[in-house]
């Protein structure tokens, strides 16, 4: 509505083009010329402050995606350890071995239904050639106490990746997190 009263405003009979008899071009007074430019610069100056806004706007509803996918990632961390535990553990004896069977099985689907609200709202998992780390995607920890622990192995090269100690995870082509790998470390 108000685009429209500045566009009559501009175009309104009081500020009317004169056109010659004899000549095609069309002339307007100095005051109707002032008063377009002063017109136009507003408009230009609107339209750069809702650019900012709009930019604005768009950088907190990122910030704002970037730390719920953040939190849904913790929640796939705690079932991806709760899936390990389980399928090492079910081997005892004295644990209920046909209800904790069903455990596995059932936490594998809810972080299954987790990586598609991720899908579905861009986030993917990195995919990398396991064997040795891509830097781009991985980071190999460097955690004094995974080093120490770290098994020495001549049978594969230096730095191939043995373990991924935490999935990566990206949105579009940003990185939110890394994959967490260890590497082989040989014994010479």
């Amino acid at each position: 509505m108000k685009k429209l009263k500045m566009f009559d405003r501009l175009f309104n009979i009081n500020y009317s083009i004169k056109e010659t008899k004899h000549q095609d071009n069309l002339q307007i007074s100095i005051q109707q010329k002032e008063y377009l430019l002063k017109e136009i610069v507003e408009l230009l100056k609107t339209n750069t402050k809702l650019k900012q806004t709009v930019k604005i706007q768009q950088q907190e509803n990122e910030a704002k995606e970037e730390t719920l996918y953040e939190e849904l990632l913790d929640i796939f961390d705690s079932l991806e350890f709760l899936i390990n535990y389980l399928d090492k553990n079910l081997q005892e004896e004295n644990i209920n071995q046909k209800a904790l069977k069903r455990l596995p099985k059932f936490t594998a689907s809810m972080q299954e239904k987790l990586l598609t609200i991720l899908s579905r709202r861009g986030v993917e998992k990195i995919q990398f050639d396991e064997n040795m780390p891509d830097f781009n995607l991985c980071e190999v920890m460097d955690d004094e106490a995974l080093i120490n622990n770290r098994e020495e192995r001549d049978d594969i090269p230096d730095k191939t990746v043995t373990k991924v100690v935490r999935q990566g995870f990206k949105i579009k082509e940003k990185i939110l997190r890394y994959v967490e790998v260890i590497t082989a470390k040989s014994s010479n």
